[in-house]
C-alpha cells in the first residue's frame, strides 16, 4: 500500500503535468466510446428505417454504363421494364405475388408549402396487399383521390378530406398509409400513392415479387434472371437477404473505421503519458537513488512508476467513460427530437448493451494504453544505478 501512496503523492506533486496527461486519456476514451456510440446509433437509425421485407424480391431495369451514368437518378427514373418482361417475371414467379409499379416525381402544394414528392402508381388490388391504411380508404381506378404517406401527412398537416395541388390539379386526400419504414421495395412514408390509371400507357419502373415461402427466395430469383436475362441483361434482380447482408457489412466497416480513429487519438494520449513519465524519471533520479540506497528493490521502484501510470489511466478512463455516457444520452435525445421519436427513442442508444460495451472497451483500452506507456519509464527508473543516481544534479 505504501507504494501506491508514493505513486499518488508523486502525481500530486506535479498536479498540472499529471492533469494534462490525464486529459489526453479522457479525450482518447471519449473519442473511442463516442465514435462507437455514433456507429451504434447509425446502425439503430438505419435498422429502424429498414422494414421487415425478408420475403421480397425487387426487379429493376438494368441501366448499362453505355447508356449513361447508372447511378444518375434521372436515368433510373427514366428506365422501364416492358410489359413483355413483366409477363416473363409473372411466369417465373409462379404462384407468388408480382406487383409492377410505376415510379415518378410530381410537384405537390399544400398551403404555402410546395415541393416534389415521390409517386408510386400501382394496380388498385396491389395497393392494399402492399400497404396498410392508417385512415381513410385506398385509391381506386374510378376515384381521382390519392393516398399519402403518414409522415408526409404529418409534416403537411394533412388528413382525410384535405385538398392538395398535385401534378397541376386539385385532388382530395382519401387515405393515409400507415407508417411502414424504408424497405427495398417501396418507401411510402413521404410519398403519394395512386392507381396506375393516372398514368395510362406507362410501363413499370420496377417490379416487386412477394415470395410466399422465404426459403424459396433464391429459387424464384434464379428463375426470374433465367427468364428475363436469357439473351441480354435487361433487369437487375435483388433479394432482401442481399440488401440486409450489405447493410450489416457496411455498418461493421463504419464502426471499425470510427473505432480506428478513436484508437489513434488514444495512442497520441499514451505518447503524452510516456513523455510525462520519462520527464518524471529524469527529474527524480536522486530520489530514486536514495530509495535504492536504503533498500528499496528494483521491482518496487518499477511498481511505483507503473502505479503512477495506472492511476493516470484509471482516473482518465473513468472521467472519459462518464463523459461518453453523457454524450451518448444527449446525442440520442437530439436524434429522437430530430426524428420525432420514430427511429431512436430518447436515451435508448446511450443505454443499449452495444453502447455500454463501447464505453467499457474505451475505458479498458485507456487503462491498458496508460500502463503500456508507463512500462519503459518504469523499467528505466528501476534500472538506474543508485550511486550514479545520487550524483545526479
Amino acid at each position: 500500500m505504501i507504494l501506491v501512496d508514493l505513486a499518488v503523492r508523486n502525481l500530486r506533486r506535479h498536479a498540472v503535468r499529471s492533469a494534462l496527461a490525464m486529459v489526453g486519456i479522457v479525450i482518447g476514451v471519449l473519442a473511442i466510446a463516442s465514435l462507437g456510440i455514433l456507429g451504434a446509433s447509425l446502425s439503430a437509425l438505419v435498422g429502424g428505417l429498414v422494414s421487415d421485407v425478408s420475403d421480397t424480391i425487387l426487379v429493376t431495369p438494368h441501366v448499362a454504363v453505355s447508356s449513361g451514368d447508372p447511378f444518375d437518378p434521372r436515368n433510373i427514373l427514366a428506365s422501364r421494364i416492358s410489359d413483355r418482361d413483366v409477363a416473363l417475371i409473372e411466369k417465373a414467379a409462379g404462384q407468388n405475388r408480382v406487383i409492377p409499379m410505376f415510379r415518378t416525381a410530381e410537384r405537390l402544394t399544400s398551403g404555402e408549402t410546395s415541393g416534389y414528392v415521390t409517386v408510386y402508381a400501382l394496380r388498385p388490388d396491389d395497393i392494399p396487399f402492399l400497404l396498410d391504411a392508417e385512415a381513410g380508404r385506398y385509391p381506386e381506378s374510378t376515384s381521382p383521390g390519392v393516398m399519402v404517406g403518414s409522415l408526409l401527412a404529418e409534416d403537411l398537416d394533412l388528413g382525410v378530406g384535405s385538398r392538395i395541388e398535385f401534378a397541376n390539379e386539385s385532388v382530395r386526400v382519401i387515405g393515409i398509409a400507415a407508417e411502414r419504414g424504408m424497405g427495398i421495395d417501396i418507401n411510402p412514408d413521404y410519398a403519394v400513392i395512386v392507381t396506375d390509371a393516372r398514368y395510362p400507357g406507362e410501363e413499370a419502373g420496377m417490379v416487386v415479387v412477394k415470395v410466399r415461402d422465404p426459403a424459396d427466395i433464391g429459387e424464384v430469383k434464379a428463375a426470374i434472371e433465367s427468364q428475363v436475362n436469357r439473351r441480354k441483361e435487361k433487369v437487375d434482380v435483388l433479394d432482401s437477404r442481399e440488401v440486409l447482408q450489405l447493410y450489416y457489412e457496411t455498418m461493421d466497416a463504419i464502426s471499425l473505421f470510427l473505432l480506428g480513429i478513436g484508437a489513434v487519438s488514444l495512442f497520441v494520449a499514451s505518447v503524452s503519458i510516456l513523455n510525462v513519465m520519462i520527464i518524471s524519471v529524469t527529474e527524480r533520479r536522486r530520489e530514486i537513488g536514495l530509495m535504492r540506497s536504503i533498500g528499496v528493490s528494483r521491482r518496487e521502484v518499477l511498481r511505483i512508476f507503473l502505479y503512477e501510470a495506472l492511476a493516470l489511466g484509471v482516473a482518465g478512463s473513468i472521467a472519459g467513460g462518464i463523459l461518453s455516457a453523457l454524450v451518448g444520452y444527449y446525442a440520442s435525445a437530439a436524434a429522437s427530437g430530430l426524428l420525432g421519436g420514430f427511429v431512436v427513442p430518447a436515451g435508448e442508444a446511450a443505454v443499449s448493451p452495444a453502447v455500454a460495451g463501447y464505453i467499457a472497451f474505451g475505458m479498458a483500452f485507456g487503462v491498458a494504453a496508460s500502463v503500456i506507456a508507463g512500462l519503459y519509464p518504469a523499467w528505466k527508473a528501476a534500472g538506474l544505478n543508485p550511486i550514479e543516481a545520487l550524483r545526479y544534479e
